[in-house]
C-alpha cells in the first residue's frame, strides 16, 4: 500500500479536520468512507474502539486520533507553512482543549437530545456552549481573520467542524447571537475550497 488508507465518514467533524489537514499538508491517501452502523470489519480489527478517522500507514502502524492524524500529515512535508506550529500557542490550544471537550457535551446534548437523559434541556446545553467556546473564540477572532493570524492554521481548522454542527442546528437562532467575528470565520470556512475538496462525497466501502 502506497498511500496510508484513511477510515472515515464525510459528516463527521474529527473526520473532517483529518481530511482537511492531510489535504492542505499535500499528503495523498486512500479515503474509504463507512457506513456507522456497518463498520467494517477490517477497521475495527485495527481500532476496536469504532470511531473515526482511523488512519493506517503503509508500515501498518495505526492513528485512531484526529490530532494525531493531522500532526502526522504536517511532519511528513515539514510543516513548511506553519499550519501546525501556529495553532501550538497557548490560547489555540486553550480553545482546541474547550472545543474537544466542554464544548462537545455541549453541543451533543443540544443537537441529539434524544440519545441523552438530560433535565436541563436544549437551550441550557445551546447557551453553555456558546459560554464555554464561541464566546472566547470571539475574543479571539475580534482582531484577526483567522486563529492563526492573517492565515489559518490547524486551530482554525480543527475547531470549524464543530462550530458549523452547532450554528447547523438552529440556524435562526445562531444569526441573533452576538457573534459577528464567528460567524464572519465561519463564512469564510464554509466556502473554502479545502473545506469543499474535503466534502466530496465518497462511496462507502
Amino acid at each position: 500500500m502506497s498511500n496510508p488508507l484513511l477510515y472515515t465518514y464525510r459528516r463527521c467533524p474529527y473526520a473532517m479536520r483529518a481530511r482537511m489537514a492531510l489535504l492542505q499538508a499535500g499528503v495523498a491517501y486512500q479515503a474509504h468512507e463507512v457506513s456507522l452502523r456497518d463498520k467494517p470489519p477490517a477497521m475495527l480489527a485495527l481500532s476496536p474502539k469504532g470511531t473515526v478517522p482511523v488512519l493506517v500507514l503503509a508500515h501498518g502502524e495505526v492513528l485512531a486520533q484526529s490530532w494525531d492524524i493531522m500532526r502526522w500529515a504536517y511532519a511528513q512535508t515539514g510543516d513548511k507553512d506553519a499550519w501546525w506550529a501556529r495553532a501550538q500557542t497557548p490560547v489555540n490550544q486553550a480553545l482546541l482543549a474547550l472545543c474537544d471537550g466542554e464544548f462537545k457535551v455541549h453541543l451533543d446534548r443540544y443537537k441529539y437530545p434524544q440519545r441523552f437523559d438530560d433535565a436541563l434541556g436544549t437551550a441550557h446545553h445551546a447557551s453553555q456552549a456558546v459560554a464555554v467556546l464561541l464566546t472566547p473564540l470571539e475574543a479571539s477572532l475580534k482582531d484577526q481573520p483567522q486563529l492563526g493570524g492573517s492565515t489559518p492554521c490547524a486551530a482554525d481548522m480543527g475547531i470549524f467542524p464543530f462550530v458549523r454542527q452547532f450554528a447547523a442546528v438552529d440556524p435562526a437562532w445562531f444569526d441573533t447571537l452576538p457573534l459577528p467575528a464567528v460567524k464572519a470565520w465561519l463564512a469564510v470556512w464554509l466556502a473554502h475550497p479545502l473545506f469543499e475538496a474535503a466534502m466530496v462525497k465518497k462511496a462507502k466501502s
